[in-house]
């Protein structure tokens, strides 16, 4: 229980000529069947040369053709692309893709990971400082670490995430008229596995006393109409969308088809997380708080001041807005 106490990643630098350069970060996901080994071998399979921050989009249809699946490695040349072509141009990678972003407006839930109740309560304590609390469950012990969770903040917001682990849409309906009763939960995240039966879904949407968010479920803007008929919202990670161009595409697609968004992450450093940061304004709810769940995170970039996203302090004005700490 609580977890794993080592995440690995993939950090990618990418230089040109003139001294540009452009950070980008892989932080790919057994879950995806992804691993920094296999970022680390797609890494050396690509052609310096066919790379440009000049001409993003046809690098990108070079690194698209490169290998099949690979997104969370194709999220890092995305992401090293972009901020190299941001800086270039003297903004903000929001700034550059013709995107707002306003200081302090921006509120990210805090995790708080499985764990056995005199833990989560200690997380709790320790996250004072952040509005909204965001409780992963999947354990024998969900109500109790739930009320051990409410013992510290009886009333803070509370979004849970199930992981995909109630396996029937009976139990799924059960675990959601429970939370429901406590008055102060947002919405469940991937109740049941990627794999249930849309059917289940569907019934689950239609019953369910709080909305219903999709995460595994939910990869790119292709699953958009899927995941309309089964939730109320998706969650979008960058490592899983392939990009920060992909996941403005996923972003867009959902609220086309009438879904509530959220930009999610993984374990990151503020690499990525910045660069999720920046689309902030593309989304209803976000959860960036991998940059805060690590103790070696070697560069800085987005803050968060009382669970508020800014970039007021960035070490650097232009791209991702991030530097390696000295």
């Amino acid at each position: 229980m609580g977890g794993v106490n080592t995440f690995a990643v993939a950090l990618l630098q990418l230089t040109e000529k003139d001294g540009t350069v452009g950070l980008g970060e892989s932080a790919p996901s057994s879950r995806y069947r992804e691993d920094v080994a296999g970022s680390l071998d797609f890494f050396a399979k690509l052609d310096v040369k066919q790379l440009s921050f000049d001409k993003v989009d046809a690098s990108m249809q070079y690194v698209e053709k490169l290998a099949p699946g690979q997104f969370a490695a194709k999220a890092a040349v995305n992401v090293a692309l972009l901020d190299g072509a941001a800086r270039k141009a003297g903004k903000p990678l929001h700034d550059f893709l013709g995107l707002e972003f306003r200081e302090k407006l921006y509120a990210t839930s805090f995790s708080i990971g499985i764990d056995r109740p005199d833990v989560t309560r200690q997380k709790v304590q320790a996250a004072e400082a952040y509005p909204i609390l965001k409780l992963k469950i999947g354990s024998p012990e969900d109500r109790a670490n739930f009320a051990a969770l409410r013992e510290v903040a009886p009333k803070k917001l509370v979004r849970v995430d199930a992981n995909e682990g109630w396996k029937t849409k009976e139990f799924a309906l059960e675990m959601i008229k429970w939370l429901a009763a406590d008055g102060h939960v947002q919405f469940v995240e991937q109740p049941m596995p990627a794999t249930t039966n849309p059917r289940d879904f569907a019934w689950l949407k239609e019953r369910s006393l709080l909305p219903i968010f999709a995460d595994e479920s939910y990869l790119d803007a292709a699953d958009a109409p899927a995941c309309a008929e089964g939730f109320h919202g998706v969650c979008v990670k960058l490592s899983k969308t392939g990009g920060v161009t992909r996941g403005l595409e996923a972003l867009r697609a959902a609220r086309n088809v009438g879904l509530k968004t959220m930009i999610g992450c993984m374990i990151e450093t503020s690499v990525l997380v910045s660069a999720a940061a920046h689309l902030a304004a593309q989304a209803d709810y976000l959860d960036l708080d991998g940059n805060l769940l690590i103790t070696n995170d070697p560069y800085s970039g987005v803050a968060v001041e009382r669970g508020m996203l800014s970039f007021e302090n960035a070490p650097e004005k232009y791209g991702l807005r991030v530097k390696a700490k000295s």
